[in-house]
C-alpha cells in the first residue's frame, strides 16, 4: 500500500460480516456474499490522489473490480467503507506467489490466525510453512 498510495493512513483492522474471501477466476482476491461468514482486513483513509491510484490499480475503469460501499466493524463501531469486488464471480486458482503475499500481510496486521489459515488454504499446494522473513531468508 505504501508504494501505491503514499498518503494513505491505516486506521486499523476491520471486519466485514456476511462476506467471505475467495480467489476470483483471474487468480486474485475478492469477496462474495455468504451469510454467517466474515472477512478481516485493514481500513485505510486515502487522499484523493491515493484513491485515484487504487482505482487504477484495481482496474475499476475496465470493470475488473467494482467499488461498493459496505458497512464494516472496527473496534466495536460500524462505519461505511469502500471495498473492491471482482466483477467475475466464482472461484479460481491463485496466481503463483499471490497467496503468500496475502498471508504475509494478514499476519503482519495480526489478523486472527484461524482466518489466516483459511486464506492460506487457497494456495494450490496447500503449503502453510514458515515465511521467508521469519527464517532469515529475506532482509
Amino acid at each position: 500500500m505504501s508504494g501505491r498510495c503514499p498518503g494513505a493512513q491505516a486506521l486499523g483492522t476491520a471486519t466485514l460480516s456476511g462476506w467471505r474471501f475467495l480467489i476470483n477466476p483471474e487468480g486474485f482476491g475478492s469477496i462474495a456474499r455468504r451469510p454467517g461468514a466474515r472477512v478481516y482486513g485493514v481500513l485505510w483513509r486515502l487522499t484523493a490522489r491515493d484513491f485515484a491510484a487504487i482505482n487504477a490499480y484495481e482496474s475499476v475503469d475496465t470493470g475488473l473490480y467494482l467499488r461498493r460501499r459496505l458497512m464494516v466493524q472496527q473496534g466495536g463501531r460500524g462505519s461505511t467503507a469502500i471495498v473492491y469486488i471482482a466483477r467475475w464471480e466464482g472461484a479460481g486458482t491463485p496466481r503463483p506467489g499471490y497467496i503468500g503475499l496475502v498471508v504475509d500481510g494478514a499476519r503482519d496486521w495480526k489478523l486472527p490466525e484461524r482466518y489466516v489459515r483459511s486464506v492460506a488454504r487457497w494456495a494450490p499446494s496447500g503449503w502453510r510453512g514458515a515465511r521467508a522473513r521469519d527464517t532469515g531468508e529475506l532482509g
